[in-house]
């Protein structure tokens, strides 16, 4: 190779090189300008994070994340959990699974006498609401989120201001702040908060369940769409105040970056009790409640992690176009 030819070969490289590095930092300015735009708009808001103990276990293969969503009342010393998820998420395989487990569960929770399952957070925040998950389920959890309707609000209005499109099965106003109307339309994030909490019907937190679950979806669809990756990391930024977790920042961007590079083509669900586990039974001292079959249950999140229990027994799993 003569000398002319192996100069120019150089030079070509040391352009393919530059152009690469420019654009890595490109990306990372990008997102870090979004990151901060959001924190900027969540500011205006205000949000007052607290922090919890939380003594998860870390999975080498699998991002496990305690879901919670909270109705954080300035009235209140305690905030109440309105939805307990477990979300799993598989880098390695690029698969996601969620679990939501009703609240109403009569269950064992270690160091008090047996309440409904939310009543966990309630006495011992979501480290005990993880120990009880662990004793009753087998459940490893290694990071929690809990997000109050502020945030969620905000999120959703970040991630798609011209709101989320769902198929509202009813008219619905009971307690849940907004008046919706039956028919497809869109819902900004004031609106998308009252649909998933609505329960004033004959499904009950079941009904509610199920919704979640819908509502989930939706915004997975958005948010692995092309516009939706771009936007991830301002959306971040946007729900950081509004978010108590042991998640860092720099854990939070990581996962979003490992999402957006790696979506998942499905988000399986599970509802736990599962069907024909569980009877309604009342309880002194605590009231209306859920019997259920914690064998039964145990085993059938065991199969659903592990990727052997039958698709039609989960929740809505859509493939991303």
């Amino acid at each position: 190779m003569s000398r002319q030819k192996s100069t120019k070969r150089k030079k070509l490289y040391s352009q393919i090189a530059l152009i690469l590095i420019v654009g890595v930092l490109a990306t990372v300015g990008y997102v870090f300008y979004q990151f901060q735009s959001g924190v900027s708009m969540a500011e205006e808001i205000e949000g007052d994070p607290q922090e919890y103990e939380f003594n998860g276990v870390k999975n080498l293969d699998t991002v496990n994340v305690l879901l919670l969503g909270v109705d954080a009342r300035a009235d209140e010393e305690r905030s109440r959990t309105d939805s307990i998820m477990v979300a799993q998420y598989n880098p390695k395989e690029g698969t996601a699974k969620i679990i939501s487990i009703m609240r109403d569960i009569y269950t064992e929770i270690p160091g008090f006498r047996n309440y409904k399952m939310n009543t966990a957070f309630f006495l011992g925040g979501p480290e005990l609401l993880r120990e009880t998950l662990k004793v009753n389920f087998d459940l490893d959890i290694e990071y929690y989120a809990l997000i109050d309707f502020t945030g969620f609000e905000n999120m959703v209005d970040v991630l798609a201001p011209n709101g989320i499109e769902i198929d509202v099965e009813k008219a619905m106003s009971a307690n849940i702040g907004v008046s919706l109307e039956p028919g497809l339309q869109n819902l900004n994030g004031q609106e998308l908060l009252g649909y998933a909490r609505f329960r004033k019907d004959a499904e009950a937190d079941f009904g509610r369940v199920r919704r979640q679950q819908q509502v989930i979806s939706a915004m997975r669809d958005e948010l692995l769409s092309t516009r939706g990756v771009v936007k991830l990391p301002k959306m971040v930024g946007a729900v950081k105040p509004f978010v108590q977790t042991n998640l860092e920042a720099g854990d939070m961007l990581n996962i979003v970056k490992s999402i957006a590079l790696q979506r998942p083509e499905t988000v399986e669900s599970l509802t736990i009790p599962v069907e024909g586990s569980y009877t309604d039974d009342w309880y002194e001292g605590v009231g209306l409640a859920l019997t259920i079959d914690f064998d039964k249950n145990k085993q059938a999140i065991e199969e659903f992690l592990t990727g052997n229990w039958p698709l039609h027994e989960t929740g809505e799993d859509t493939s991303v176009e």
